[in-house]
């Protein structure tokens, strides 16, 4: 294996964190560790919002210096003002190496791009288009002449990262992607245990289950199953019912074990969790953004322990959150909404200072003000809340207008979508369930004279919305009421009530609201839960830390009552309880990964080359495609199309090899295109490749050639099946440029045609 690589770029994250210490100490000053587990994603952020402004104008190492030389100004700025003390830094660092090693050894033995159960094809197309584009936006390698139509910025940091080590893409995509999982791991890490620590509870246990929940865990699916299969077969028939779809589980086995399963739980939907994600292996742009989420997250909680007189910090704070939330819009734009919007407004409207502070007093004066926990007090604090948050979503835009005016894609909203039953939304969220509701109920059971009575109106609301087909209703509105109630009141709750929150309205929201997209028809809503679902489980992953950890400190911190002891006895037994439960799936997963391998890894030994395999499960088309790659510039080639998910050359499917795993624009591509675009468009450069390929006519052919600047046509297997007759030799200008095993490679003269 490439070691080698794994110790420049260990390295170099762990630089770059350092660099970065100065400005986390200054922006999270509250935190016990003055914010030394969001060193790292801070880093980053800035190398990514300064190199994609700049790349702009210049892209690659010109971005990368200005990204650099701009992290180390701000370090010296903010460096003379804190005192730092490494050990923080330290603690996080083992955190984030033990992280980052666990994907290296995930992605070693299975490192293949391939284009089957995943989007490996386009996420390593736009890191080859990026590591040759001069500025930014780079072409699109499946739509030749035209801009990427995508949100790419996570792909932007992994080439900067590829730039900064010299490192090839092919070893530069694994790598990144274990480098964003230990971002991820490390920022549940040090947010759940702030938390803990400023509620006076155990740190390390509430920020140990943090980063469990958020890169070990995975939803109840498992669960279920290997509970049916340990019953008697006619008790597990009567629970599961008679259907065909339901009686699926009683078929499993241990040996039938598919890490696939538990991502496809809710009908018509992709359910993801992170180390489903990760052992997938796509560097896709809902796995990109989970740290500057978490990112937004944090700054939102240091305004929140910021005290209400310190009002410049709390503006600084603010502010700060909108250029994060502008590369996440270019990173996953699916992520803006949380990250500009609703985490900013929560926080604005629940946080222990007023939002009228933040305001001049000669603006502030003339609010209608009220009394707090009073209606009208309440409309004027979350009022004005709403109005600034939406003052952050829009600067947030302007840090990235050139991605609003010339890369985003529009999609409408639509509502009212299939919606999912009970089962499926306890088994996909139940685990942070069973966290959250004894959490709060302890609170709000507190003092109340019959908390029993609220109890039963609180059952007796969820089973009537059970009955009218609100399955999320019943589970997230109460959770979302009685959260807000409990922050309202001060009861014992603080930050991690927050998360929980934010995660439960997004969980409600694509229950009636979702992105219409044509290819996947009116009510389908599959992306939407896709994109967003992710979101809820990095939201509420550091949460559940907090809850369980204080749950089995019960008496020992800030709320001692005289049940504590067995409150903290409850706790210890509900979280080993849900650790081993949401283990249970990486106990199966992990070791079938590893023992499984790939094709790549049993012919050439662990690895991290993310085109080894080409030599072994395409050989007739490895030359060809390594010719290609190795061409200076961005020349435009023409392969088969519509591609798809499948490269099978034999049935005419050729998924755009030669364009995903070079970078190199080819006229039709991956049929995702018509969703980027329009079907219209794609579908005029489907025929427009035919033509090219077979036409009786050269003149024809000679025009489009000119008019989509083509310089090579690759004429492979899949070309072949798909088109038979292919007369494209014909043309005058065209010449063979050489014989690559199954693949004859055509030059263009532009200058002849």
């Amino acid at each position: 294996m490439e070691y080698g690589f794994v110790l420049v770029w260990l390295a170099a994250y762990l630089v770059l964190g350092l660099a970065a210490l100065p400005v986390a100490a200054t922006l999270f000053e509250p935190f016990h560790d003055r914010g030394a587990a969001f060193a790292v994603p801070l880093s980053l952020a800035t190398l990514g919002i300064v190199g994609y402004l700049v790349g702009h104008l210049a892209f690659g190492f010109v971005a990368l210096l200005a990204g650099v030389a701009v992290l180390v100004a701000l370090s010296l700025v903010t460096g003379r003002r804190v005192d730092l003390d490494v050990r923080d830094y330290a603690e996080v660092a083992v955190v984030f190496i033990l992280a980052f090693l666990f994907v290296v050894g995930l992605r070693a033995v299975d490192p293949a791009v391939t284009p089957l159960g995943g989007e490996k094809f386009l996420d390593y197309g736009l890191l080859k288009s990026l590591l040759r584009a001069p500025a930014l936006p780079p072409e699109d390698m499946w739509f030749a002449g035209e801009p990427v139509k995508y949100y790419y910025g996570g792909h932007v940091i992994a080439a900067l990262l590829a730039q900064l080590t010299f490192t090839p893409a092919r070893y530069a995509y694994n790598l990144a992607l274990a480098g964003f999982y230990a971002t991820l791991v490390t920022g549940a890490y040090g947010l759940a245990g702030a938390i803990a620590a400023d509620h006076g509870g155990p740190r390390r246990l509430a920020a140990g289950l943090g980063a469990f929940f958020v890169g070990f865990a995975s939803n109840l699916y498992l669960v279920g199953q290997v509970v049916l299969w340990l019953l008697p077969n006619g008790l597990a028939r009567a629970l599961v019912g008679g259907s065909a779809a339901t009686t699926q589980g009683l078929q499993w086995t241990p040996e039938s074990f598919s890490y696939w399963s538990s991502s496809r739980v809710i009908p018509g939907t992709i359910n993801e969790f992170p180390l489903f994600s990760w052992l997938n292996g796509d560097l896709h742009a809902h796995m990109t953004s989970t740290g500057f989420l978490l990112l937004v997250a944090a700054l939102c909680y240091a305004y929140w322990r910021t005290p209400e007189e310190e009002v410049n910090r709390r503006r600084l704070l603010v502010a700060a959150v909108t250029p994060v939330a502008g590369l996440v819009a270019v990173v996953n734009t699916w992520s803006l909404p949380a990250s500009a919007l609703g985490l900013p407004f929560l926080t604005l409207a629940l946080a222990p200072a007023s939002p009228r502070t933040l305001l001049p007093d000669a603006v502030a004066t003339r609010l209608p003000a009220g009394e707090p926990l009073t209606v009208r007090g309440e409309l004027s604090r979350d009022v004005l809340a709403l109005a600034l948050a939406v003052g952050t979503l829009a600067v947030a835009g302007l840090w990235v207008l050139p991605f609003w005016l010339g890369t985003a894609s529009t999609r409408s909203i639509a509502f009212f979508p299939d919606r999912a039953d009970l089962g499926s939304l306890l088994v996909v969220h139940g685990a942070f369930l069973l966290a959250f509701g004894p959490y709060l109920a302890r609170r709000a059971g507190s003092g109340l004279e019959r908390p029993w009575l609220v109890a039963v109106a609180v059952l007796a609301f969820a089973l009537a919305a059970v009955l009218a087909n609100a399955a999320a209703v019943a589970l997230f509105l109460p959770l979302i009421v009685g959260g807000w109630l409990l922050l309202r009141a001060r009861r014992d709750v603080g930050f991690e009530t927050l998360l929980m929150l934010a995660g439960a309205g997004i969980a409600l929201i694509v229950e009636f609201a979702y992105v219409l997209e044509p290819q996947y028809g009116a009510g389908n809503r599959l992306n939407t839960v896709f994109k967003t679902y992710m979101q809820v489980w990095v939201l509420w992953a550091p949460a559940a830390g907090v809850a369980l950890a204080r749950l089995a400190d019960a008496g020992r911190s800030s709320l001692s009552t005289p049940n504590a002891a067995t409150w903290r006895g409850l706790g210890r037994v509900l979280a080993a309880l849900l650790v081993f439960s949401t283990a249970l799936y990486a106990g199966f997963a992990v070791p079938q990964h590893v023992n499984r391998g790939s094709p790549t890894s049993n012919a050439v030994g662990p690895t991290l080359d993310a085109t080894a395999f080409l030599e072994v499960s395409h050989p007739g088309e490895a030359e060809a495609i390594r010719r290609i790659d190795r061409m200076e510039g961005r020349p435009h080639i023409v392969t088969a199309a519509p591609a798809g998910y499948y490269w099978r050359p034999s049935e005419g499917k050729g998924a755009s090899a030669p364009a995903s795993l070079t970078g190199m624009p080819t006229v039709a591509g991956w049929f995702h295109e018509a969703q980027y675009r329009t079907p219209e468009a794609y579908q005029q450069r489907v025929v427009d490749t035919r033509t090219i390929y077979t036409a009786a006519d050269p003149a024809a052919q000679r025009a489009l050639l000119a008019e989509y600047d083509v310089e090579y046509v690759y004429v492979g297997p899949a070309e072949r099946q798909r088109y038979g007759t292919i007369t494209i030799q014909r043309v005058d200008g065209v010449s063979v440029e050489g014989q690559y095993g199954d693949v004859v490679l055509l030059e263009v003269d532009q200058s002849a045609l």
